[in-house]
């Protein structure tokens, strides 16, 4: 259930307050909607979270996916690939609404994301800032995204600081603060 409930909080993130998601998964949670509640019952619990109706339907869609003759399960889902890499791609693949930087954030909050980059507009900045991006960048396309994420990968080997603490590093500059 915790690794469910912290999937959930990332296919709320995009375009949202990161409290507002977590305080939703909280209620969600703890009155028992997540496993129980349909599409419409996540509503009231949503109100704070951009696109709330899309996103109901991601966390709907996102346990239909994880369910199987056992209950709910993420962890089997995942057994099966090794590196985080491959977890990224069936996450993307297969659940709805998440994509590189939603399920790169959700494998490193779940300690299976060593080396993905966590591509948000404070980190993207950063890149600017540093030069490793010459230019800002429209959108971040699937293969955009892999793209600028070698290239921090590449800064990052060269100063010496894990990827995952540079963009924690870059993220807390951006925000004030270090959550989640």
């Amino acid at each position: 259930m915790d690794l469910f409930a912290e999937l959930c909080y990332c296919l709320l993130t995009p375009q949202t307050n990161a409290h507002a998601c977590d305080e939703a998964v909280r209620r969600l949670r703890s009155e028992g909607q997540l496993l129980r509640g349909s599409e419409k019952s996540f509503l009231p619990y949503l109100r704070r979270v951009r696109f709330h109706h899309h996103k109901a339907h991601y966390l709907a869609e996102a346990r239909r996916t994880f369910t199987g003759k056992d209950g709910l399960s993420v962890r089997e889902a995942l057994a099966p690939f090794s590196n985080p890499q491959d977890r990224r791609e069936w996450l993307v693949d297969h659940v709805l609404g998440l994509g590189y930087k939603e399920a790169s954030h959700f494998l490193r909050n779940v300690g299976a994301g060593e080396g993905l980059a966590i591509l948000d507009r404070h980190i993207l900045r950063s890149l600017l800032r540093y030069g490793i991006l010459l230019r800002p960048l429209p959108t971040l396309t699937p293969k955009r995204y892999l793209r600028v994420e070698a290239k921090m990968q590449q800064f990052a080997k060269g100063v010496a600081i894990p990827i995952d603490e540079l963009d924690l590093l870059w993220w807390s500059e951006g925000t004030g603060e270090i959550f989640k």
